[in-house]
């Protein structure tokens, strides 16, 4: 679990390995965690990415649970915005859930 007085550290991990996530593709927030080596923490990177908004260069649309459910949808301007940037990239979203999700899951661990 990530110390609260080292959150902004993480966040500022977490937002370098979501800038990697290819354009198309989508990761979970435990596979963040488990990457920067807190598996515990899919949480905190949930906070990270709802504070991220203001950060142009984050993709924070492209991380979702681990069933490839759209949960911070309700942190993103509008009703849509989050499904609406993941179709503009080819991702498609039924009822808030990617659909071929394994298809487009990207996992930082396989890649570095």
């Amino acid at each position: 679990m990530v110390d609260k007085a080292d959150q902004s550290g993480f966040f500022n991990q977490v937002y370098e390995v979501v800038k990697l996530i290819p354009y198309g593709r989508v990761t979970s927030y435990g596979a963040v965690a488990k990457y920067l080596g807190a598996a515990k923490s899919a949480r905190i990177v949930g906070y990270a990415m709802n504070a991220s908004h203001n950060l142009p260069d984050v993709p924070a649309h492209r991380v979702v649970n681990r069933n490839g459910l759209l949960t911070g949808k309700h942190h993103f301007p509008g009703s849509n915005l989050m499904q609406q940037l993941l179709e503009n990239e080819g991702v498609k979203v039924v009822e808030n859930q990617i659909q071929d999700f394994d298809k487009h899951f990207w996992d930082p661990a396989q890649e570095f």
